[in-house]
């Protein structure tokens, strides 16, 4: 069978199986819309909680930023699975015993000020919107690609279906449609890993294969490393990035990680605060798997590719070249006209490729904006996980099912991410703010519409991505990290913590975040455009301002904090409570 047909064939099989769970787990009350009923088992919620955890960001885009970026992208790494770490064991148990599920209605009642929740919840939406965009991004591309639809078609069918589980279920359809996504994203990234190890090393655990010899004796990295060398490219094992850029990046990740507010609810849809531990550690084991497999389909990747198109006719290029060069992810121009691909250090286009209407003299598309570098090839990162089983040759089967993967990690984020945006507006600001007489039946109703409207919002993103959803990762977590991360710690281990401190820092962080993003990322439309690495403020790059950001935040809020009246007695009497974070009990939302 075709590629094309076996992808209908398992996305239809793993759509139905969302629909089934989602109609089986229709939350009946606000509390099995929010935390599904606070129930969950803590192997259930952690594989709902890795499954959350892998968007697209992970099972799309992190191997494709290693396979380029080598060495340095070992940060994305760190960074992910120490912010996990860091939210598991520092932030989680705290945040449980205290009782409230959402990162705003935490800071609302510690802050005792709805002034400081309604900047939560600002931020809230920023970060969610942020981050969901590059999903339903990445929704549309896997189905363009496999499904042969348009992107804006694409896109459409993931807002369907994330509707269908989010709307009906909430926190109860998504949870349970996650434990069945993480099954169908890990067995998807690990099977073709596991096929290409074999066939490049003989060995059948990617991790070990990495690092063994491939057929003419020498180690694959070893191998890896002279082609670069030979390309002009630098060694792969090798960084550029500077030991305190590396620190930044990392550090900002990690925080921003341990303060992503859809991960956080996570945590109360256990009965206890034990489960809610035992779910976290069960959760680092089953993302493990894919992470630590990462780093060797990066290197698969990246050999397989130079060795497939490096020097090679463009006639006799498999069909895979083709079909993502018509979708506008891989663009080639002919500059020495020798109908050879020169696959070399340096920028192919200025910018991303801009094709015309018009074919070359090898048929390849024909882009306006060619650069004037000796590198002819231009390649988007995010399609090397998706084309790694086509450019390995293998067979159809498994390149179907690293889409319905590549679908699964995508539709998975975005369901919680919705969750959050509208608990975010249904509880926090509707409940607690506008209408705190309103009854649960009318809550559950303005939480539905709440994520409907955000789904459309959402899919207009992806139909129609801004600027900065290149820098969808760099802004939704340094701005994570900007905000909320510092409330939450400083509202946990200092009693002496005020709203006036955690407020201004809260807005200091995140107005200082988007003005480095505005002027050294995305520039601002008509206006500023961004600005070189050269002129970077103390060589930190905008992926790790973040870390900037949130010291100034801590130094504000500290500082402010001690000039001003201290907290009530019993909110710091509440912070004593929950700094031993046992015996907790259902979690409170009303």
């Amino acid at each position: 069978m075709s590629v094309q047909l076996w992808t209908w064939i398992l996305v239809g099989i793993t759509f139905a199986l969302y629909f089934g769970i989602a109609i089986w787990a229709r939350a009946g009350s606000t509390k099995e819309f929010y935390v599904a009923g606070g129930g969950v088992s803590p192997l259930a919620n952690g594989m709902a909680t890795a499954a959350d955890w892998m968007s697209a960001a992970s099972f799309i885009s992190m191997a494709g930023i290693i396979s380029f970026a080598g060495y340095d992208g070992s940060v994305y790494l760190m960074g992910w699975t120490g912010g996990y770490v860091l939210l598991a064991l520092l932030l989680a148990p705290y945040l449980r015993k205290f009782g409230k599920f959402t990162v705003p209605d935490f800071i609302g009642d510690r802050y005792y000020s709805n002034t400081a929740r309604t900047v939560a919840v600002i931020c809230a939406l920023i970060v969610s919107f942020t981050y969901v965009a590059g999903q339903m991004r990445g929704v549309g591309i896997v189905f363009s690609q496999f499904l042969q639809v348009e992107i804006t078609t694409g896109v459409i069918i993931g807002m369907a279906v994330v509707l269908v589980f989010a709307f009906l279920g909430g926190m109860k359809g998504i949870t349970y449609t996650q434990v069945a996504q993480y099954c169908v994203l890990i067995f998807a990234f690990m099977v073709p890993a596991i096929f290409i190890s074999i066939q490049m090393t003989g060995n059948i655990i990617p991790q070990i294969g990495m690092g063994s010899r491939v057929e003419d004796g020498t180690f694959l990295l070893e191998k890896l490393d002279n082609l670069h060398t030979q390309l002009g490219f630098k060694e792969y094992t090798e960084g550029i990035k500077s030991t305190w850029d590396v620190f930044a990046i990392t550090l900002a990740l990690m925080a921003g990680t341990a303060g992503l507010p859809h991960v956080i609810v996570r945590f109360f849809t256990v009965p206890n605060v034990k489960d809610a531990r035992k779910s976290a550690g069960l959760a680092l084991l089953l993302i493990a798997i894919l992470y630590t497999t990462a780093p060797a389909v990066s290197v698969f990747a990246r050999t397989n590719l130079i060795e497939t198109v490096s020097d090679q006719e463009y006639t006799s290029l498999p069909e895979w070249f083709k079909n993502w060069e018509n979708m506008g992810l891989i663009a080639w121009s002919d500059k020495n006209e020798d109908g050879k691909i020169q696959y070399v250090n340096g920028d192919a286009t200025t910018g991303k490729p801009e094709f015309t209407e018009a074919r070359g003299a090898s048929g390849e598309r024909l882009i306006a904006n060619a650069s004037t570098e000796t590198n002819e090839l231009y390649v988007d990162r995010d399609i090397m996980v998706l084309a790694n089983p086509e450019i390995a040759q293998l067979p159809s089967w498994v390149i179907a099912l690293v889409a319905a993967g590549g679908l699964a990690a995508a539709l998975s984020t975005a369901a919680g991410l919705l969750l959050v945006i509208s608990t975010s507006v249904s509880h926090d600001l509707i409940k607690k703010q506008l209408k705190p007489n309103i009854s649960e039946k009318g809550e559950l109703l303005a939480a539905r519409l709440s994520i409907l409207v955000a789904i459309i919002v959402a899919g207009l993103f992806g139909i129609y991505p801004p600027g900065f959803v290149a820098a969808v990762v760099a802004l939704a977590f340094g701005l994570a990290a900007a905000s909320f991360f510092p409330a939450i710690v400083l509202g946990i281990f200092d009693k002496r913590m005020n709203k006036q401190g955690a407020i201004s820092g809260m807005i200091v962080g995140t107005l200082l975040m988007l003005f480095y993003m505005i002027r050294f990322k995305t520039g601002l439309i008509g206006v500023l455009d961004p600005l070189p690495a050269s002129e970077w403020w103390f060589g930190t790059s905008p992926e790790g301002f973040g870390t900037f950001a949130m010291l100034i935040n801590v130094v504000i809020s500290i500082t402010i904090s001690r000039l001003t009246p201290a907290p009530p007695k019993d909110v710091q009497e509440i912070v004593e409570r929950i700094r031993i974070p046992s015996g907790a009990g259902e979690a409170q939302h009303h």
